[in-house]
């Protein structure tokens, strides 16, 4: 179990019962902002997601005194000839970021794509003025392998994206 300064983290799988606190990081004005989610995605949208959710996807969860505040899942390409790739999204509550969640978080599934799935490349796109989740993913072994220009539309304009990865024994 990993700690921030304050609280004890416990990663666990995201079950379907999360959906409040799942629901309220994902209304989070940053997460709204670092990923590529929409706002105004209500309870009954959140809640389906976390029930039809695909039983192999890994989703993990950080948890803090029983409240659910970061999720990371896992995707595999369904192209047999990158069976060895994986790549994820990741979020964290707002009021939790910069506490060591996000690393707890990309710990473990790490250590779950290296030691249980055989995955050697792990790789990510990350808005590239995304400072915070740059020195995090580049902290974890990933390093920069392009810029993606106008990437996404956020918030009235496009931004660009950086492109990661980490090779297991690269």
């Amino acid at each position: 179990m990993a700690e921030t300064p304050d609280k004890a983290i416990e990663i666990r799988p995201v079950e379907p019962e999360d959906w409040p606190d799942f629901t309220e990081i994902m209304q989070q004005p940053g997460v709204i902002a670092g990923t590529l989610q929409l706002p105004f995605r209500g309870l009954a949208f959140q809640r389906k997601r976390l029930e039809t959710n695909d039983p192999a996807r890994v989703h993990l969860g950080a948890v803090i005194e029983g409240k659910l505040i970061g999720t990371i899942g896992l995707d595999r390409p369904t192209a047999l000839r990158r069976a060895h790739v994986g790549s994820f999204g990741m979020c964290v509550h707002d009021a939790y970021q910069g506490r060591g969640v996000g690393s707890a978080l990309l710990a473990a599934l790490l250590d779950l794509t290296d030691k249980w799935l055989n995955i050697r490349r792990m790789e990510l796109t990350v808005y590239a003025d995304n400072a915070r989740a740059i020195g995090l993913y580049e902290k974890h072994g990933f390093v920069r392998e392009g810029l993606c220009r106008d990437f996404a539309y956020r918030d009235g304009a496009y931004v660009d994206a950086l492109a990661m990865a980490r090779i297991r024994g690269g």
